[in-house]
């Protein structure tokens, strides 16, 4: 088996003076002592020594190796044509069956297909000049990031949108805006893309269409579900703008405080209509599915607790009290529940106990015990 190997130079710096190709071990060799004293630190002597290092190991495994150097006379279609014509009289001389080639950068490695298409290329060696690695690999990245359509089109269109942008903002108003607006663009795309949102909202007009088609219960639990969302944003941002106060914290706490029913009543819309269309598709339902609505019940408990614990702590409000009730001969005068803290564990009490009202229904409806259900959920959470 002969096996041609081939160092190829488009712009024939190697082979001044020479009519290429270079053919044969010994010329070579010659030619990498001439290129070598004449500049030492041209890396197509590296290309050369890497043709020669080649055509030995695959002397030593036994093939017949051809070692030959190609070149063109300048940077132009001529060029690539004399190396054509040189690949097909190497072919016709020595009549190879397959071919290495050895390439020290991109330009030569565009060369590739010449060969290609006259014999079987077996490998294409890339020589990387170690101190220039780092370099080198550099530009072989972006030259397969520029050759990645989507790649070009998700960071150098935004890419160059805020640069246009960003001059405009910065002539109609300031530097500081443009800059905060600008960071604030790019971030959003960064989200949109790295939390597939993109990819949600592509998918989600087919989603709509196949759950009208199929009468989906979660469609509508959903609308509900966000105009509860909604009403829970605008009830939040009322009890802020009637706070009165200029901490962070309270603020939050605030917005939880009110926000936090109607959210819940949304976490329970929505999982409720998940719950029935797993009910109706399936003879049986999973209990994640069954303890969802308790699950989202407990959660607003606790923040609403935690909420409140941190409005009283403020004294945004007055501390819990019960009020009086009269049950016919029995009579409650009420109570004062203080410290803050008691709220707050009253909540989280009736927190836990609608969790473990979520895990005994599923449990039920399983037809599993409550300990094996406690043991699936931990095994499912860890």
């Amino acid at each position: 088996m002969t096996t041609l190997v081939v160092c190829i130079d488009r712009a024939g710096d190697l082979v001044q003076g020479t009519a290429p190709p270079i053919v044969g071990r010994d010329a070579v060799e010659s030619l990498v002592v001439d290129v070598g004293v004449e500049d030492p630190e041209d890396s197509q002597v590296n290309c050369l020594l890497e043709a020669l290092r080649v055509s030995r190991d695959l002397d030593a495994s036994g093939d017949e190796t051809v070692v030959a150097v190609l070149a063109g006379t300048d940077d132009t279609i001529s060029a690539d044509r004399a190396i054509a014509r040189q690949v097909e009289g190497l072919i016709e001389d020595y009549e190879p069956d397959s071919a290495v080639v050895v390439v020290d950068s991109a330009e030569d490695e565009r060369l590739v297909p010449i060969v290609e298409s006259r014999l079987t290329v077996d490998a294409v060696d890339r020589v990387v000049v170690r101190q220039a690695r780092d370099i080198e690999s550099t530009y072989y990245l972006l030259k397969q990031f520029l050759a990645d359509e989507e790649l070009r089109k998700t960071v150098l269109v935004p890419l160059g949108v805020a640069l246009i942008a960003y001059p405009v903002l910065w002539s109609v108003t300031s530097p500081g805006v443009a800059t905060g607006a600008i960071v604030a663009v790019v971030g959003l795309f960064l989200l949109y893309k790295g939390l597939g949102v993109d990819a949600y909202l592509a998918a989600l007009p087919g989603q709509i269409q196949e759950a009208l088609y199929s009468g989906q219960v979660a469609l509508v639990t959903y609308v509900v579900a966000a105009g509860l969302s909604l009403v829970g944003v605008f009830a939040g941002a009322i009890g802020v703008s009637a706070t009165g106060s200029e901490s962070a914290l309270i603020l939050a706490s605030r917005f939880a405080f009110d926000a936090i029913p109607w959210l819940t009543g949304a976490a329970l819309a929505a999982s409720t209509g998940r719950l029935l269309d797993e009910l109706i598709r399936h003879e049986g339902v999973r209990s994640a599915y069954l303890n969802l609505p308790f699950g989202a019940v407990a959660v607003g408990l606790v923040i609403r607790g935690f909420s409140a614990y941190f409005l009283e702590l403020a004294d945004v409000f007055d501390p819990f009290r019960i009020r009086s009730i009269e049950l016919g001969p029995l009579f409650f005068e009420g109570a004062t529940l203080e410290p803050p803290g008691t709220r707050l564990a009253l909540f989280i009490l009736a927190g836990i106990l609608v969790s473990l009202a979520g895990v005994r229904f599923a449990a039920y409806f399983s037809g599993t015990a409550v300990e094996h259900e406690l043991a699936r959920q931990r095994e499912g959470g860890d």
